[in-house]
């Protein structure tokens, strides 16, 4: 019955260095306006201090726009939902400050998300030509903080079955690409140019680790041996393969999660396999995943670009299912820095 209704739900994202407000009605995204932090590129990686600040200065114009562009009014709003955690702390509290503060003003509920919840349920968006996966499913959530492989049960019953025992998968791709001396994020550019690579040209040794888990540190500081050892040999080595060694990196990642993925499904046996995440982006993983379908059975699912970065369109999502689910906050929380893919 209520779902006749418009519910409009404002969805607040600040959970490391991208400010994102978007408003959906019943499943459907009216706006997702993302505020991007260029600052931290001179950095080399995202500086917790200055991100917050950021937030602080971004925050509000990015409301707003968000109210806009879904062309409502923000009387209109049933609820606010907002990232709890995992994330920066500092960040995470811009968020969920200015979403008690608004929550009182407009005297509406307030509804907590968990991010890493908000990236696999990013599926269930109302879009057009886009399927969503049957429970239980599997879903692969891969991004600078997390590599994991998660059985899902229904909306809000979680189960990491697999994880990274060091670094995360996003991880292994910047420091790679910084190895190289690519700017930061250097992931997308390592895609990039093993496009027009030979991703066989280079062998890199895959980590062996028990059961589901993953390990992506020995792999890095593999490369980096092997980086040293080629420019002492050859100073140019790595602008005259800069394309094969990028292949071959990406194509060793990507074999390391498959290996494991695959394994996922032979104990589990479900075949309905998801992605999630920021390095969901990658085009090899997008292709292997789809590849997967024919060879072995498998239904995947890929998630629109849009709603693979942190972005706020994925705590609306959330936020909307527990309104649904009558998921209020009944009492004051607080943002939490680290916080379980299986906790609200």
């Amino acid at each position: 019955m209520i779902k006749n209704k418009p519910i409009y739900i404002l969805g607040i994202e600040s959970s490391c260095d991208d400010t994102s407000a978007a408003v959906i009605c019943n499943g459907k995204i009216l706006s997702n306006v993302v505020a991007n932090q260029e600052i931290h590129a001179k950095y080399g990686g995202v500086v917790p201090e200055l991100a917050s600040r950021a937030h602080q200065q971004n925050i509000v114009p990015v409301i707003q726009q968000a109210i806009q562009q879904a062309n409502i009014d923000k009387k209109d709003l049933n609820a606010i939902a907002f990232t709890r955690g995992p994330g920066l702390m500092g960040s995470l509290l811009v968020g969920t400050s200015f979403a008690k503060s608004l929550s009182l003003a407009l005297n509406i509920p307030l509804i907590a998300v968990n991010h890493m919840q908000g990236h696999v349920l990013a599926h269930f968006i109302e879009e057009e030509n886009q399927q969503k996966p049957p429970f239980p499913f599997l879903c692969l959530t891969i991004s600078g903080g997390h590599t994991q492989i998660v059985k899902i049960n229904n909306y809000f019953e979680m189960e990491v079955i697999g994880e990274t025992i060091d670094d995360a998968v996003g991880e292994a791709f910047d420091k790679s690409a910084k190895i190289l001396g690519l700017p930061y994020p250097g992931g997308p550019l390592i895609d990039k140019y093993a496009k027009l690579g030979n991703s066989k040209a280079f062998k890199f040794t895959k980590p062996k680790v028990d059961e589901l888990n993953f390990s992506f540190s020995g792999l890095k500081t593999g490369i980096l041996y092997f980086i040293q050892k080629k420019t002492k040999e050859n100073p140019t080595f790595i602008d005259e393969n800069l394309n094969d060694i990028c292949a071959s990196i990406q194509h060793t990642i990507v074999e390391i999660l498959f290996d494991k993925l695959k394994n996922a499904v032979k104990q589990t046996g479900i075949k309905h396999i998801a992605i999630a995440g920021g390095v969901s982006a990658n085009s090899e993983i997008r292709k292997v995943l789809k590849a997967t379908e024919n060879k072995f059975g498998w239904t995947t699912y890929i998630p629109k670009f849009e709603y693979t970065t942190d972005n706020a369109a994925m705590i609306a999502i959330v936020g909307y299912l527990k309104y649904l689910d009558g998921s209020f906050l009944e009492e004051p929380t607080s943002a939490t820095a680290r916080l379980k893919v299986s906790e609200a």
